[in-house]
């Protein structure tokens, strides 16, 4: 992880895709992070390798839908929470691979309005049951691909300025606040201020 000032700058977060850095500005401050990690196109990511080729995203489906019935927009924003905003596989490739799995029997559709939910059949409880192995291991991929964006997301940063802000507000927001105490909290983010420098 990297810090850098950057002068006036909003709280938004640049960059994605695979490989490269991402970067998040906090006030004048920016830091980066490696988000090399995963494949496919999560949100605001580049292009990549695939996250799953076609039978390995056919199983994460039939997964998902066996454990409750659920529309393609469902399904989509499933996979990308599971692998913490990581990955998001697109509507042109749900919906093929929904209707390549409703024509193997594997699943069946229902209308609910306007909208199709999917459920999952006793062909595709079998096909599931004969690739446990293989699908616990694509689950673990996504759980992985969460864990290792978590770990570079900033989220220990956003946290602990979190609290610094907390403390400070208060600490601070009370008028009986003398200029000694001023000087000792100023002191603190001072000193924690050439620590992180020195990183």
């Amino acid at each position: 992880m990297r810090f850098h000032h950057f002068g006036r700058h909003g709280g938004q977060e640049c960059g994605g895709g695979r490989g490269g850095w991402g970067r998040r500005h906090w006030g004048p401050f920016t830091v980066e992070w490696d988000i090399g990690v995963g494949g496919g196109r999560g949100r605001g990511g580049g292009r990549g390798r695939r996250m799953f080729d076609g039978s390995e995203l056919r199983l994460v489906l039939l997964k998902l839908i066996e454990e409750q019935p659920r529309h393609g927009y469902d399904l989509i924003r499933e996979i990308e929470e599971r692998s913490g905003g990581a990955y998001a596989p697109s509507p042109g490739v749900i919906y093929p691979t929904l209707t390549m799995l409703d024509d193997m029997g594997l699943v069946e559709a229902k209308a609910e309005g306007a909208r199709k939910a999917f459920a999952i059949t006793e062909a595709g409880a079998a096909e599931l049951a004969e690739k446990a192995e293989e699908v616990e291991a694509l689950f673990q991929r996504l759980a992985e691909l969460g864990e290792e964006r978590a770990r570079h997301s900033g989220g220990p940063i956003r946290r602990a300025m979190g609290n610094l802000r907390a403390v400070l507000q208060e600490r601070l927001a009370g008028s009986e606040v003398d200029s000694e105490t001023l000087h000792e909290v100023a002191a603190i983010l001072d000193e924690a201020a050439r620590k992180i420098e020195r990183l």
